[in-house]
């Protein structure tokens, strides 16, 4: 049984994460504040830790950075700030995860899964070659195979050469017709907008937790689609 630590200063918000963490089997330890939760994790065998940002005594970014002197556990932000530079700032001081207020309990559980499965799966990839990865989404081009937070991911060939394509190439803009120019080696036709939609729309559906509000695969309006570069600046 994994133990996972609740940290927030609101206790019924605590007790509803309980609640629904029990469910899956997950023994909680639960605490109100950034000190109280480092005593806990350090006297405890913690999987992953569930933090709110703004709490008495010490914030939940000072209590990460304090963490990470000592301990490389999952963390994922619990906040009312959905600023993408708050979710930036977070991820750098070394969150893994970020989920807003008010969120849904389904999908915070869901990510607690898949945060823990990534930490416990992916360590025995990070020596091999031709391992493409950002974030929890892994393309491993030895076995043509892709994993997301240590699950694998079924993917037809055409979906697992975009995705390996975008992921090689992080962070940059590609348009409809530079993804079908690369993927069927054609100059394009009039029906490569419909083509490569239907086949990112596909591939969200496989890749995200939550396809509407993608992690990883981007679009930039009018311009094109980009894989999220998650790597710390």
């Amino acid at each position: 049984m994994e133990n996972i630590l609740v940290c927030d200063d609101d206790k019924e918000i605590v007790d509803a994460i309980e609640i629904y963490l029990s469910q899956e089997d997950f023994r909680i330890y639960k605490a109100y504040d950034g000190i109280e939760a480092l005593e806990i994790i350090k006297s405890k065998k913690i999987s992953l830790a569930i933090v709110d940002i703004m709490m008495p005594r010490m914030d939940g970014m000072r209590m990460v950075m304090e963490l990470r002197k000592f301990s490389s556990i999952p963390v994922v932000f619990l906040s009312a700030k959905s600023e993408d530079s708050d979710k930036i700032l977070g991820l750098n001081i070394g969150a893994d995860d970020y989920v807003t207020k008010p969120f849904n309990p389904l999908e915070l559980v869901a990510r607690v899964k898949s945060n823990l499965r990534r930490y416990t799966t992916l360590g025995s990839m990070e020596d091999k070659e031709n391992i493409y990865k950002t974030g929890g989404l892994v393309i491993d081009d030895n076995s043509k195979e892709c994993f997301v937070d240590g699950e694998k991911i079924r993917l037809t060939p055409i979906e697992y050469n975009i995705l390996e394509f975008l992921v090689k190439n992080k962070g940059k803009v590609y348009s409809i017709n530079q993804i079908y120019q690369s993927i069927w080696q054609d100059s394009g036709s009039f029906t490569a907008d419909n083509t490569i939609a239907v086949h990112i729309r596909h591939i969200r559906e496989k890749i995200e937790i939550n396809p509407r509000d993608p992690r990883y695969l981007k679009v930039v309006w009018g311009v094109g689609y980009k894989i999220e570069d998650e790597e710390p600046c």
